[in-house]
């Protein structure tokens, strides 16, 4: 089968490219670069601009299959790229697969378009969506994004909605890599000596991947499906990457409700230094830690995320050879 993927050379889309490989599929891989990787004899690599029409129209014809992984990610509270990749981008793709007549598209989501403020401490698909304008860019953009692909999915396309929690694991060959893995292999050569208290759901990206190829198999057209893992606090993830690492963990934990509260003072501070680390779409979601029930994945998918311990293992791992665990890691579950 034919399939594109746009944001290809990004941390997904590497993790989903090997995937799709395997199963033998003749992929499109569309990125703004061209990255320096050797060739693989079922990826044809083109350049392409989720901004442009014509760019997209180009670049997805023929495929089957569409799986829409391009977004900028920024804990920034505006962000104009982010809004307008994440939102405009979003139409655009759509449009294009329409009007090539692709037979489905995965749009990877996340969940930021979820408000994992004011949920009550539960988020499943019926959940409140980040409509607060007060809220980080990326959580608006996210939703807005949804809201444009739903535009498109009413004159015709069949699309599928796709949500991961907090993203982690191997095959991470960002620079700088994602913050979650940046903390966690810290974490394995015994450098965090405490930790932000809280916990977030986290799940790994080879089942995000899983996830998304099993959403166009089986799921139902504009439907969402929240792709999440496991609860853990940051406090217990690092030391369990410590422990893999045969390394020291973190000692002792700090309230981020404290440092929520001094946010006001630290945030302008941050921004000076260029860092938006100490910033409500950085510490929120700890504060709030809410459920994530991707129960509905599980049903209507057959979607199953593999055990916590197995991700930081292959991750820890990976920090230790990236080219012995690009070739001995699973690439999928189920």
């Amino acid at each position: 089968m034919k399939v594109a993927v746009t944001g290809a050379a990004g941390y997904l889309g590497t993790n989903l490219l090997r995937l799709l490989t395997e199963r033998g599929d003749e992929v499109v891989a569309i990125d703004r670069a061209i990255p320096d990787t050797p060739a693989h004899p079922n990826v044809t690599w083109v350049t392409g601009d989720v901004l442009d029409p014509e760019s997209m129209r180009a670049t997805l014809t023929g495929a089957e299959v569409v799986y829409h992984l391009v977004a900028v990610i920024t804990l920034a509270d505006k962000h104009d790229l982010a809004w307008r990749v994440n939102t405009e981008g979003v139409r655009v793709v759509a449009e294009a697969a329409l009007a090539v007549g692709a037979r489905r598209m995965v749009h990877a989501s996340s969940i930021h378009a979820f408000d994992q403020y004011g949920c009550g401490g539960h988020i499943d698909e019926t959940a409140s969506r980040s409509t607060d304008p007060t809220l980080p860019v990326y959580d608006r953009s996210k939703w807005n994004g949804e809201i444009a692909l739903r535009s498109v999915i009413d004159r015709g396309l069949d699309a599928v909605l796709c949500n991961p929690t907090g993203v982690f694991g191997p095959l991470d060959y960002s620079k700088p890599l994602s913050r979650i893995n940046r903390s966690l292999k810290d974490a394995a050569r015994g450098r965090i000596p405490a930790m932000v208290g809280g916990g977030f759901d986290l799940v790994d990206v080879r089942d995000v991947a899983k996830g998304l190829v099993l959403a166009g198999e089986h799921g139902r057209t504009g439907e969402n499906y929240l792709l999440g893992g496991s609860m853990v606090s940051m406090f217990d993830l690092c030391r369990l990457a410590a422990r893999h690492g045969g390394s020291k963990g973190p000692r002792f934990t700090i309230s981020p409700k404290l440092i929520s509260g001094l946010i006001p003072v630290l945030a302008p501070i941050g921004k000076l230094l260029g860092s938006d680390v100490v910033s409500k779409a950085a510490l929120g979601a700890l504060v709030s830690a809410p459920v994530v029930d991707h129960g509905k994945a599980e049903r209507e998918l057959g979607y199953q995320p593999r055990p916590l311990d197995e991700t930081v293992r292959d991750l820890v791992a990976f920090f230790a050879d990236p080219e012995d665990a690009t070739h001995s890691a699973p690439a999928s579950v189920g």
